[in-house]
């Protein structure tokens, strides 16, 4: 009950509708709340829940004053929505830091986030709607001594829900550096060459006390001891350039001798590279990514195999889908071997032309795939498995048999008339259980379409159509069984005030119950202040974001939502 108290109070107090001068500086934040309520519902495998209501919440509030800032996020999770690990159950100060800017140097006490080029070795970053928290406490310095060089050191502990991180050997200590060079501010004659190079470097070590680990042999029962690495290192190499329509970024990293629960306590290290190429013109633009990445599972406890305590991070190739039943079979990063590559092609039609008509057209190709890698596997240990072993050889350039994802999707954006637009989008998808951790389940082919139309009204007001359907042979698991069908009526006044109702049908499902999956919702904005209320089904399913992914249970009932800042 403290804790609630002690909730309401601190978000009662960020509610302050301005941001206020105090001794010369400034305080801004934000706001969030997500309350649920959700009943047992069989049909749909919504499982009873104790609590009439579930709450997520936090509270940003942030002060500045010249070179100095400061800030703390306020965290309530009474108890966590659904989908959310239970472990955030409480609530408290889950991030609070202190920060100078003085001459060349930027220091900062306290929680951070940070990145090192793309990620490779090392991320700290947030993402709430995975419940994906992985921030730094600990110190940051970066360093720009002179135009064109960055340096950044780290040091400090990520966080693990609501543990007490410095009060446990259970929790690995992480440092890192990096540094960024642009040759051309380096040379005043080079600032304006169409050519222009950033170069950096980066170096990470994660500390995590070794723990005692034998592997026995069933025959003999002789048993053999592990020498667990402590100090875990890792390196990259990064490479930008761009000269005037093209463009490239381009990382390469290498782990040392990690074994952990996620690669099995295998000795192989790891490898990862990073690759991407663009062009982009007047009324057209081509990006082309490739990765490769082999066992490159980077953690700050050996042990840990969910989403908490990633100390890089490894960016899925796959497109990131805004309508549902395009993201019904989502993929999920495979940390520990894969081969990706991403297209993306983006022209636009020109205005009173044959295709383009007479306001012109987007039209957008997306295709990307993601396999498995080549491996030849070392003679097995004792106990009739690799752990201990090196593992695997693999051959950098030699691909996998396995696929694992595959996508083909076109889309088209067409503005009609002066009061109508509409979206066109199609997707041939091609999905393997087994990335997100499914072994023996079929392969799914789904084809999807989506059609969106939006209506200009008076007083700038609007109405929103949209239609999607997939349509597959296989069935997989109860949340993506059969064929769906997902219609969607949206009505929007001024930007402050809308409604809108969905309803999502599994109407070719071959066994088993056909249920309409319905939601009604209605949301009003003032300013900076969002409120949104929502009521209906929820079927289970997978929310990937950036390759990370967790699971969201079903659920029906009432889901409303509070944002705001000042």
């Amino acid at each position: 009950m403290k804790k609630l108290l002690l909730a309401i109070f601190l978000i009662t107090c960020s509610f302050n509708g301005f941001s206020q001068d105090i001794f010369g500086g400034k305080v801004t934040g934000n706001f969030q709340m997500d309350v649920q309520a959700s009943k047992e519902d069989s049909i749909i495998g919504a499982e009873k829940v104790s609590e009439k209501l579930l709450m997520n919440a936090f509270t940003n509030i942030l002060y500045t004053n010249g070179d100095f800032s400061a800030g703390m996020r306020f965290e309530a999770y009474l108890n966590p929505i659904l989908g959310f690990d239970p472990q955030y159950k409480g609530a408290g100060l889950a991030y609070r830091f202190a920060s100078y800017k003085k001459d060349y140097l930027e220091i900062t006490a306290g929680n951070f986030y940070e990145q090192f080029g793309n990620g490779l070795i090392f991320r700290s970053y947030e993402e709430r709607n995975l419940g994906l928290d992985n921030a730094m406490d600990g110190l940051k310095v970066i360093a720009r001594p002179i135009k064109g060089v960055a340096l950044k050191a780290v040091v400090g502990k990520q966080r693990y829900y609501w543990q007490k991180i410095w009060e446990s050997d259970n929790f690995g200590l992480v440092r890192g550096i990096d540094a960024e060079v642009s040759i051309n501010s380096l040379f005043k004659k080079l600032e304006q060459s169409p050519l222009q190079i950033i170069a950096g470097g980066s170096y990470v070590s994660v500390f995590d006390r070794a723990e005692d680990r034998f592997i026995i042999d069933p025959i003999s029962g002789d048993n053999y001891k592990l020498t667990m690495p402590e100090n875990i290192g890792s390196a990259a190499a990064r490479l930008q350039m761009s000269y005037k329509a093209f463009n490239l970024n381009a990382e390469y990293a290498q782990k040392g001798q990690d074994p952990n629960a996620v690669n099995g306590y295998i000795f192989h290290k790891g490898e990862a590279a990073y690759l991407s190429l663009g062009y982009a013109a007047k009324g057209l633009g081509i990006n082309v990514s490739a990765k490769r990445i082999d066992n490159m599972s980077y953690k700050s406890r050996r042990g840990e195999t969910g989403n908490m305590l990633n100390v890089n991070y490894l960016p899925a190739l796959t497109r990131q889908h805004s309508y549902s039943l395009f993201a019904m079979y989502p993929y999920a990063t495979q940390v520990n071997g894969e081969m990706g590559i991403q297209a993306d092609i983006i022209y636009k039609l020109k205005k009173n032309t044959f295709l383009g008509g007479k306001y012109g057209a987007d039209l957008k190709l997306n295709y990307s795939i993601a396999n498995s890698i080549d491996k030849e596997y070392v003679q097995l240990n004792p106990a009739g498995n690799y752990e201990g072993t090196e593992g695997y050889s693999s051959s950098f350039f030699k691909a996998g048999d396995e696929l694992y994802f595959e996508e083909l999707n076109l889309e088209l954006g067409k503005k009609l008339s002066s009061d109508y637009k509409l979206n066109l989008m199609y997707s041939y998808q091609t999905f393997n259980p087994i990335a997100i951790g499914h072994q023996g389940e079929k392969f799914v082919y789904a084809n999807i379409f989506a059609a969106d139309l939006t209506q200009k009204l008076k007083n700038r007001s609007s109405l929103r159509y949209e239609v999607q359907l997939l349509l597959t042979e296989q069935n997989y698991g109860e949340w993506a069984a059969g064929d769906w069908i997902q219609g969607t009526i949206e009505y929007n006044l001024g930007g402050k005030f809308f409604i809108a109702a969905t309803d999502q049908w599994n109407y070719g499902k071959l066994q088993g119950e056909k249920v309409h999956y319905y939601n009604f919702a209605v949301g009003y904005t003032k300013g900076t202040t969002r409120v949104q209320l929502s009521y209906g089904k929820q079927r289970e399913g997978i929310i990937c974001i950036g390759g990370v992914c967790r699971m969201v249970p079903a659920s029906n009932g009432l889901f409303a939502t509070i944002t705001s800042s000042f």
